[in-house]
């Protein structure tokens, strides 16, 4: 079932299941604590994971791909700017830029696999700056890792040979920024 929500704390014409309305719901509940970044993202990742892998949670819109590049679907944008639900569905190969963020965030894999390596800025020889892999983490359907800046630096990718769909929450308004990125990183990688 799809409805279009009405509520004032939605905006206009957002179209979601009842079950992401309901996930939008236990989100903002986290939300509205107003608790430190990190302590946020561990609670809403508690929030998302039942919901991940249920058929019921997108639209068929919000599952389609782009053969060029990942693609993002707005999902929901709360109208105080407070958080965004954002699905990324990405075709077998599609990756990131190494890249941060604007916000604190949660990732939970809906869909397939992807693969992410984490980073860390470090000094270089001189004054130039490089940076230096951390870990590399797989995560497959149902589950979900979250962070908050600084020390999110990484690069995502589908690493299965099917479609992979995962579910963002960012601590910010996407619809009105465009992205949830902060910096793409073009330094020398280790």
């Amino acid at each position: 079932m799809t409805i279009t929500t009405a509520s004032p704390a939605y905006r206009p014409a957002a179209r979601v299941t009842a079950r992401m309305a309901a996930l939008i719901g236990e989100i903002r509940t986290v939300a509205d604590r107003g608790l430190a970044p990190d302590l946020t993202a561990y609670l809403v990742g508690e929030r998302l994971a039942p919901h991940l892998g249920a058929e019921d949670l997108l639209t068929t819109e919000q599952q389609e791909g782009d053969p060029d590049r990942y693609r993002q679907h707005i999902v929901h944008a709360e109208a105080d700017g407070s958080f965004s639900v954002v699905a990324l569905v990405w075709l077998p190969g599609q990756e990131t830029a190494i890249h941060d963020h604007v916000s604190w965030c949660v990732a939970g894999v809906h869909q397939g696999q992807e693969s992410e390596r984490r980073y860390r800025l470090a000094p270089g020889a001189g004054t130039a700056a490089r940076l230096v892999a951390t870990e590399e983490v797989v995560n497959g359907q149902g589950e979900v890792c979250g962070f908050a800046p600084p020390g999110d630096i990484h690069k995502v990718r589908n690493s299965c040979t099917s479609t992979a769909i995962s579910i963002h929450v960012y601590g910010a308004d996407i619809a009105r920024l465009g992205s949830s990125v902060r910096r793409v990183y073009t330094l020398p990688a280790d």
